[in-house]
């Protein structure tokens, strides 16, 4: 539901955000109550439904039942507060609603995360001569983190800090190559022209995303789907952050046990090299 929401007509969004808003509440009614409690029709909550992927509204209320349960119990720890920020929020409020907010970031791009598309992530990387990584704002943190890692276990990573050198870069790929680009929303358009100049030379593009039918994702030939939660003071930049650094832990993780021996051999050289003793002055 929240990939869809940008694609979403007025009516099928008022009814999206009531079952993302409380989704026990939206499974105990019918059709027509939660048209009208949604000041919509019955034929837009039919078309909602088939929109996001069911045939008949049964199956999507027991889904919300589940992942009604699934949340509670996964957030049976944490502290009470949740939702969005308000005006009138306690620093305490505040740090509470930071933590559901993130560890449901994560649980939900878990559960969502395609394991084929990831796998077949990691088998592009592995081949790849070098991986070139491009996002903006928040992603390019991302992109950073990801440079990181892999140049830890001795795999040729780039990371580029503006669009011209992005699209410098993406412009001299070839299919020896791999550009990974990153955007919530998809629709970043210097992000969108980084993935779209990488294939036209021939390189393997991924796309780390939460919304799987975005132009982004369209230029890709991989597509790492988030499922994070955003609030309204950091949209695009808060749970998506979060989410997109633990599919990057996830790809990481993939290429370092698939190439086992290497990546711990240049894991020990690269922690030598940054923690070696500091020579004493004379």
């Amino acid at each position: 539901m929240r990939a869809a929401l940008p694609s979403l007509r007025p009516s099928e969004r008022r009814i999206a955000e009531a079952c993302l808003a409380s989704p026990l509440d939206a499974a105990n009614r019918s059709v027509a109550e939660l048209a009208e409690h949604c000041r919509t029709s019955t034929t837009s909550v039919v078309r909602f439904y088939h929109r996001i992927g069911y045939s008949r509204y049964r199956d999507l209320r027991a889904d919300l039942i589940q992942e009604s349960t699934r949340e509670n119990l996964e957030t049976a720890n944490l502290p009470s507060a949740s939702g969005d920020i308000d005006r009138g929020d306690t620093i305490d409020d505040i740090v509470s609603k930071v933590v559901f907010s993130e560890t449901l970031s994560i649980s939900d791009t878990g559960n969502a995360l395609d394991r084929d598309a990831l796998a077949q992530a990691v088998e592009y990387v592995l081949a790849a001569r070098r991986v070139d990584g491009f996002g903006v704002g928040a992603g390019s943190f991302v992109g950073l983190d990801l440079q990181q890692k892999l140049t830890r276990i001795g795999r040729t990573a780039l990371n580029w800090p503006d669009s011209d050198a992005a699209w410098s870069a993406a412009a001299t790929l070839d299919p020896s190559c791999v550009a990974v680009a990153i955007s919530h929303s998809g629709t970043t358009a210097a992000t969108v022209e980084f993935l779209e100049l990488a294939r036209s030379g021939g390189a393997r593009t991924i796309a780390i995303t939460n919304h799987g039918d975005s132009p982004l994702a369209e230029a890709a030939d991989v597509v790492l789907t988030t499922a994070a939660r955003e609030t309204r003071f950091r949209s695009g930049a808060f749970g998506s952050r979060i989410a997109q650094l633990m599919v990057v832990d996830c790809l990481f993780i993939g290429v370092a046990q698939a190439s086992y021996d290497r990546s711990l051999s240049a894991l020990r050289k690269t922690y030598a090299a940054i923690h070696r003793p500091i020579a004493k002055p004379r």
